[in-house]
């Protein structure tokens, strides 16, 4: 099993096979619209502008699991990203990232993370950085979109 392996949701309900990222270099985020942490999304939308045409896709999984920051359905939560933020990057529908509902996807990202990956998720935009052969790299919420920049390039 691998990344690829996954399907998700994305913001509009239509199941998307993460294999159609196969040899990309993937930023995965869980988001929210009322955290002190939400100006990231304008980080990374300017990573996903630079690099797209290099390989780089950016996945944003909303997440209502950190002080109900993201209360929202899907259509308000698009609109808040699209009106505020100019985001392009895929969105994809509400999950868990914590829990005995948490996400398949997500089960894998901290299992296979190379560091510390088995740890819970502790709040919005932890980041997971997948390399083109899906090797998994995991960043707390405090590390800005901008500060991944050289990481990605190498990546790239």
């Amino acid at each position: 099993m691998d990344i690829y392996s996954f399907n998700a949701k994305d913001i509009t309900g239509q199941e998307v096979s993460l294999s159609v990222y196969k040899g990309k270099v993937l930023l995965i985020v869980n988001t929210a619209s009322k955290c002190g942490y939400t100006p990231q999304y304008e980080g990374l939308q300017a990573l996903y502008e630079k690099y797209k045409d290099q390989g780089l896709e950016i996945l944003g999984f909303p997440c209502n699991q950190f002080l109900r920051q993201e209360p929202a359905g899907e259509e308000e939560i698009q609109s808040f990203c699209s009106l505020n933020f100019g985001v392009t990057f895929k969105m994809f529908s509400k999950i868990k990232v914590n829990g005995k509902d948490t996400h398949p996807l997500y089960q894998y990202l901290k299992k296979e993370a190379t560091d510390n990956g088995k740890e819970k998720i502790k709040w919005n935009f932890t980041k997971f950085l997948i390399s083109r052969e899906g090797k998994i790299e995991r960043y707390a919420p405090a590390v800005k979109p901008e500060d991944l920049e050289g990481r990605i390039i190498e990546l790239l």
